[in-house]
């Protein structure tokens, strides 16, 4: 269905799966996943604070509440799109996507996560294509950064087998404990000399001036609608 507030309309599609935003009627159908529990195995994926550390129901109260505000928060300065992954129209996780000063330095990040079942099937990396792709051929970033826990070997081989180069190491903490962060970058450069063809974009051009982004005319080399 189409939405008035056009951030819940961009979609980004690959032959694997499609980015939805994430309206309400989506966020429901992802519920039971987060009930059931997303953080399931050490070692611990997300930093604190993580609703996905709390007990249900609270669990999914929290992580509702924190992607409605996050949908509030939007200006020119610091805006989050949030979306989520469907496999044959099936909502299998999220993928967001973070701006900070975009419209001054063209920097975004990302964030994800998968349902257990859904993992070790190449989705983590077919999901941060996606997202980058939106990013970079959609919204016209300069360069991307991601991060994880220096144990979290899954989400390093996506940020490797996508081109990123490590750019220093941080700390963090999950559940209280203090944990190196490595951090990774990736820019327009290397990402257009790997640039897929087969990822296809709408809804962008309405959405870039709820960013503050100005309009622009479509990218040829890809769909956009």
């Amino acid at each position: 269905m189409a939405h008035t507030y056009p951030p819940l309309n961009v979609e980004v599609r690959t032959p694997r799966l499609t980015l939805a935003g994430a309206s309400d009627e989506l966020l429901e159908r992802l519920v039971p996943l987060v009930r059931a529990g997303v953080a399931d195995v050490e070692p611990w994926p997300f930093d604190d604070p993580s609703s996905f550390y709390a007990d249900s129901p609270d669990r999914e109260w929290r992580w509702l509440r924190a992607v409605w505000a996050g949908r509030a928060r939007v200006s020119p300065d610091a805006w989050r799109l949030y979306f989520a992954v469907l496999v044959d129209g099936e909502p299998v996780g999220m993928q967001d996507l973070v701006g900070s000063d975009f419209a001054r330095f063209g920097t975004v990040s990302s964030f994800s996560w998968l349902a257990p079942g859904s993992r070790g099937q190449g989705l983590g990396r077919e999901m941060r294509a996606a997202i980058l792709h939106l990013a970079f051929a959609g919204l016209g970033a300069r360069e991307a950064g991601s991060d994880a826990f220096v144990d979290n070997e899954a989400s390093h081989r996506v940020s490797r087998g996508l081109g990123y180069e490590p750019n220093g190491t941080d700390w963090d903490t999950r559940r209280g404990e203090p944990a190196r962060i490595q951090r990774w970058r990736l820019t327009r450069d290397v990402w257009e000399a790997g640039r897929r063809d087969d990822i296809e974009l709408s809804g962008v051009e309405e959405c870039r001036p709820v960013l503050g982004i100005g309009q622009r005319g479509p990218d040829v080399r890809q769909q956009v609608r």
